[in-house]
């Protein structure tokens, strides 16, 4: 009875770590979370890499990170828009604490992403800096700010964007879980459907 109950409690934690609230998405929904993983790996993988990189090869990649970064907002505009329009989401009828719990992972994660792109923005334009999108410059529209300032919005970026990986790298070993261990279909809500799926 003990190891049922552990057993039971293993994957209500894990249902919420993995965002489960059951939502059944559609085929856009689950191409703009497959385009937000890439981006996010390869935001991070850039950040936490150029500065082994020599200097021409370190400003390319901060100048691509910056691009990603632009792009993976512009995925996340649309991302949220699609979300909260009606009609693309069938969530079960009788939800509980456990699919609200699992829906509140991905507003964490949401809020994290985009306060990470905001911090972005801000930190370039705050160091009297343009931001670049392949090339175009965007530049920056206000005064810059005090070094202290500045310093303290790249700390806040850098940490907004571990904990990202952290929470992202738990709901990714969560639904992993599921699929291997339990074998649900936990991770299958978000895979690409093959043709002929239901």
């Amino acid at each position: 009875m003990t190891n049922l109950k552990h057993s039971s409690a293993t994957a209500t934690a894990t249902r919420i770590a993995a965002g489960d609230d059951r939502t059944q998405y559609d085929s856009f929904s689950i191409l703009l979370h497959w385009i937000t993983v890439i981006l996010v790996l390869a935001q991070f993988g850039l950040a936490q890499t150029w500065g082994f990189a020599p200097k021409p090869t370190r400003h390319l990649m901060i100048v691509s990170h910056m691009s990603f970064g632009i792009l993976l907002s512009a995925v996340l505009i649309v991302r949220i828009g699609w979300r909260l329009m009606p009609g693309h989401q069938t969530p079960v009828s009788a939800a509980g604490w456990v699919e609200r719990a699992a829906k509140g992972v991905h507003y964490v994660l949401y809020a994290l992403l985009v306060g990470e792109a905001v911090l972005g923005f801000v930190l370039r334009w705050s160091g009297n800096e343009s931001m670049s999108f392949f090339g175009l410059l965007m530049p920056s529209p206000f005064a810059p700010t005090s070094k202290a300032t500045h310093h303290a919005i790249g700390e806040a970026h850098d940490f907004v964007g571990w904990a990202i990986i952290v929470i992202a790298a738990g709901h990714a070993a969560a639904a992993l879980f599921h699929h291997y261990v339990l074998r649900d279909d936990v991770l299958k809500r978000m895979l690409p459907r093959k043709a002929g799926d239901a």
